[in-house]
């Protein structure tokens, strides 16, 4: 880890938050991670015979899966079933000491086990209790199984997504998920913001359907004052042009946009067609968008004569907007993320020094860190419970109960 994080675990902004992770899978897992590379203390708390799926997801080498390392980085593991009588009191003694839990059962099944917000605020009034589903606590929807990619076709992101002549398109990786676990973590903290002036803690309500839904921008809004329904454009753009991706000479391929439109017209200038900066439909993103496929082949066609290299390079010096489509690979050998430290090493008992993704910003002050990689199954358990209170015989009790 680099010197900027060892600080951040000297200087944590969190430090003192206790976090308890009781979800599965990723919105509420993730918005955990990220309470936890700023200093929150977070206790992952898994069912003793079936640990979070996310463990299983995806690759693993030597047995041990890796998506688990990021997204259990910086928390301590714990087992712990809900459902029996010595696990709800050892959740209500955790909750006693905690500030957030995060969980994302389906509504009424923490109520089953008499662990809803009436019994949990009544072990700790300061508790913020953080409830991610795929539909929210209520209505018509809330009890049905949700997941992200449910989300993203409900919420109108897949309608949008794709070619005009081929089928709507779901994002390969967990979008909406990802979305959902950052408005959590800001929730979270506005929460903890409202406790600081009442002293009350109180039920944060995060439907995963909603997040994406804002971030989808002014759709409703259009919809509603024009009957504007947006519709599948593929790379280009109802709002800009030129805006796609465009192959180069040597097979490889680059991504333009033209928000600006001053930038539109450096690119036009640099593609030789500076003539097209004259028409009166240039003036605005909008009727350049009308007019993409004369734009797109005089950009298409002079990327296509020269190499990336090049096409980077002429770009940068015109000051136009251009990017390279990366892969994982290249990814980790860019220049401007390797500046970043975009993706850190870590030292890790299992597996040796690993790369993943770094803490999501840089604090000049108190920076975040990852301080371990996700941690085996219930590693933690029996140090998490004695720091608690707990003896050697009531370990012993609730392992035959089987709540451990």
């Amino acid at each position: 880890m680099t010197d900027t994080n060892t600080a951040g675990a000297r200087t944590a902004p969190l430090a003192g938050l206790r976090v308890l992770d009781l979800a599965t899978l990723f919105a509420g897992p993730l918005a955990a991670t990220m309470l936890g590379d700023f200093g929150a203390e977070v206790v992952k708390i898994e069912h003793p015979s079936k640990p979070d799926p996310s463990r299983g997801h995806g690759p693993s080498k030597d047995g041990v899966g890796l998506w688990w390392k990021l997204l259990g980085r910086n928390k301590r593991a714990i087992t712990l079933d809900l459902s029996k009588p010595g696990g709800r009191a050892t959740l209500l003694r955790l909750a006693a000491t905690a500030d957030v839990i995060i969980e994302n059962f389906r509504p009424g099944t923490l109520e089953k086990w008499d662990l809803g917000w009436e019994e949990l605020s009544a072990a700790n009034p300061r508790l913020v209790l953080t409830r991610v589903t795929g539909f929210g606590q209520f209505g018509p929807y809330a009890h049905r199984p949700g997941f992200g990619t449910l989300a993203e076709a409900m919420s109108g992101f897949a309608s949008i997504t794709g070619e005009p002549d081929a089928p709507p398109t779901l994002p390969p990786f967990g979008l909406a998920d990802s979305i959902a676990a950052l408005a959590t973590s800001y929730a979270v903290m506005t929460a903890l913001a409202a406790r600081d002036r009442t002293g009350e803690g109180q039920v944060v309500d995060m439907a995963i359907i909603e997040p994406i839904l804002t971030v989808l921008g002014p759709q409703p809004l259009w919809y509603d004052q024009l009957g504007y329904v947006q519709e599948r454009t593929g790379n280009r753009s109802a709002n800009n042009a030129p805006r796609n991706t465009y192959r180069t000479a040597d097979g490889t391929w680059v991504a333009v946009s033209t928000s600006a439109q001053s930038v539109a017209e450096r690119v036009m200038r640099l593609v030789g067609r500076p003539d097209l900066i004259d028409e009166p439909w240039f003036a605005t993103g909008a009727e350049r968008a009308a007019h993409t496929d004369v734009l797109d082949a005089a950009v298409g066609t002079w990327i296509a004569a020269r190499t990336r290299a090049d096409v980077l390079a002429a770009f940068e010096k015109a000051e136009a907007a251009v990017a390279p489509i990366q892969d994982v690979r290249d990814v980790l050998t860019d220049p401007q993320y390797l500046a970043l430290d975009s993706v850190t090493t870590v030292d890790d008992p299992e597996l040796g020094p690993i790369r993943m993704q770094n803490v999501l910003f840089r604090l000049s002050a108190t920076p975040g860190a990852i301080r371990w990689a996700g941690r085996p199954h219930g590693a933690d358990t029996e140090a998490v419970l004695t720091e608690l209170g707990l003896t050697p015989s009531d370990l012993t009790a609730l392992r035959t109960e089987g709540a451990l």
